[in-house]
């Protein structure tokens, strides 16, 4: 969700039983919230400031051991609340899922008299738990960190390893989730930290989460951390273009097979990964859990309805859903300024795009008239493309200077427009080239403006809001409460107007196939061969997930059977529109 919306999520919701997660890629807006925070609750605040000793991480830890400190606080409150109408503990039963065991005993105590109800009050209180504090690294934004004088530091002190440090010495029991590719340098660090690591009974103070793309991802990167001796506790499947922030299309592999090849081979990864994962801790003298732990296996990018949570916990036996974008829309839950907030809840189908304006060079879920994008374009028409470079975290090139910079910055787009000049090219093809440089954002640091923009937070050169939801929240028409999402998800209400939402999986269907349309129409430039094989390749996955689909449908038995011919419309729709563009290269044409 990027850098700021969850930055204090669990300030706001964790004392209600709900989980969420803080990104650790911005260390200088966790020290500015870290002292927004100590300020407000009364907590004595050191800055500590850059270049300080191991700044990066100690930033990191102090800023998660005041959230810890906060929310057991709030909790503690929470559970001496009275059973009254507008109180917290009230207000955490009534988020509850109705079918929740603790739930139906809140329910009898309602309905009990004295003495029954205090002794049924007492149990409540015991029964309760708060929402998790997780963390998030992106695993390939691991910047090289210099000190004062421009030497680089041991690389112990990378943007990666540093934010799992800071994580790793923190008070908190919780998880890491670690996204967006598989760093050895990074996983390896894992060992250092004792937290990783169970005890007899199986359990972890600190749990690994893994984003996953596919099985292969899942087993490959369990068993380096499994010969490790280290245990991922969870796997995550998100869907690669029907998501917030980076998208990945992953050749036109599709959440639906993929999530099924992961149930079908679950015992097989567990296995395989328990056998490494034994022989691992025998080797480092380490205690070794009386039984394999076991792994959860979770699912987000673009669910939007009850039946769809429903059904992907019944079907694939995914023990938990991630609704991100659709929280966007939930002031009480994240930081978003009141701005974007209503520009997202007008926002259409159209409004959302995938758009070139992150850095890493990967495609970029976007809102088009995020005040981000605004002022880029009015900068770009004032002849000073570029945003100021303040904090750096995705300087990556080298191609006019010795030290990295970040080809959203001001110089290194004056310096590639400068080289684009000098190589004379026609003028339609440099219009086309310059609008790819000029394309990029400062998304390190703007995905957390709203943050400062909210809180009148003082910091260099304004705020310039950015935001990347996923497709999913153009269904979504309004701000809502947190009470009217939860109830939304749990199947209470509907607060979701669009009439014609397509079903998750068909959505992504369609992502995937305006992808291979982009593949095809961009493949000029590479080789025919490797080009034809990348487009076979995209298009056979797809067909290979129509075909799936066609036999799953009258399984999703939670949606009404006119629901389920629709969507076998769509998918004969789908495949058309695929058969449609094999004339576009002589070898989809072969059986």
């Amino acid at each position: 969700m990027g850098t700021g919306f969850t930055i204090d999520s669990p300030i706001r919701v964790a004392r209600y039983g709900i989980s969420s997660v803080i990104s650790l890629v911005d260390d200088h807006l966790i020290e500015d919230v870290r002292k927004f925070y100590a300020q407000r609750y009364g907590e004595p605040y050191m800055p500590i400031k850059m270049h300080d000793e191991d700044w990066r991480a100690r930033r990191i830890t102090e800023y998660l051991n005041l959230v810890d400190r906060i929310v057991k606080k709030q909790f503690e409150s929470l559970k001496k609340a009275p059973f009254e109408a507008g109180s917290e503990i009230v207000k955490y039963f009534e988020l509850l899922p109705d079918d929740a065991a603790i739930k139906k005993l809140y329910r009898k105590m309602q309905s009990a008299k004295e003495p029954e109800k205090a002794v049924l009050q007492a149990e409540l209180r015991e029964q309760i738990t708060p929402g998790r504090i997780d963390v998030n690294i992106m695993t390939k934004v691991d910047r090289t960190n210099y000190d004062k004088d421009g030497t680089p530091l041991p690389v112990e002190q990378s943007d990666a390893m540093a934010a799992l440090r800071g994580y790793a010495k923190s008070t908190l029991s919780s998880a890491i989730v670690l996204s967006a590719g598989f760093n050895r340098r990074l996983y390896t660090y894992l060992e250092e930290f004792e937290d990783f690591f169970a005890d007899a009974a199986g359990r972890f103070k600190k749990e690994i989460i893994l984003k996953v793309s596919d099985y292969r991802s899942a087993i490959t990167q369990g068993k380096f951390l499994a010969k490790k001796g280290l245990w991922v506790s969870e796997y995550r499947v998100e869907s690669g273009l029907n998501c917030g922030g980076h998208a990945f299309s992953s050749a036109g592999e599709l959440m639906g097979p993929i999530l099924e090849e992961l149930k079908q081979r679950r015992d097989e990864l567990t296995n395989q990964l328990g056998a490494m994962y034994q022989e691992a801790l025998k080797l480092k003298n380490r205690i070794i859990p009386e039984a394999i732990p076991p792994f959860r296996l979770t699912a987000q990018g673009g669910i939007g309805t009850t039946n769809e949570d429903r059904f992907l916990k019944r079907h694939y036996g995914v023990v938990s859903t991630g609704w991100g974008s659709p929280f966007l829309l939930v002031p009480e839950a994240v930081q978003i300024d009141k701005e974007t907030l209503d520009k997202l809840a007008a926002a259409g189908e159209n409004d959302i795009y995938l758009s070139d304006v992150s850095p890493l060079n990967i495609a970029f879920n976007n809102l088009r008239n995020s005040l981000s994008e605004v002022r880029k374009c009015l900068r770009i028409n004032a002849g000073e493309p570029g945003s100021p470079c303040y904090i750096g975290h995705l300087k990556n090139n080298t191609e006019f200077t010795r030290s990295p910079i970040c080809t959203a910055s001001r110089a290194y787009q004056k310096l590639k427009l400068e080289a684009l000049k000098a190589m004379r090219l026609p003028k339609e093809e440099y219009e086309r080239q310059a609008a790819m440089v000029t394309a990029k954002a400062c998304i390190c640091m703007e995905l957390g403006d709203g943050v400062y923009k909210n809180e009148n937070i003082k910091k260099p050169g304004g705020t310039n809001p950015a935001v990347c939801p996923g497709p999913n929240i153009a269904y979504f028409s309004r701000p809502v409460s947190l009470q009217e999402m939860i109830d939304h998800i749990y199947g209470r209400i509907n607060i979701m107007t669009f009439k014609n939402r397509p079903h998750m999986f068909i959505k992504e269907l369609r992502l995937n196939i305006e992808q291979l349309e982009k593949l095809i129409k961009d493949r000029a430039g590479h080789s025919e061969e490797k080009a034809e094989a990348a487009i076979n390749e995209f298009r056979s996955n797809l067909m290979n997930g129509i075909t799936y689909y066609r036999t799953l449908i009258p399984k999703i038995t939670e949606e009404a059977a006119a629901f389920r011919k629709e969507m076998q419309r769509q998918l004969d729709e789908c495949e058309h529109k695929i058969k449609a563009l094999s004339p576009l290269v002589p070898q989809l044409n072969n059986p």
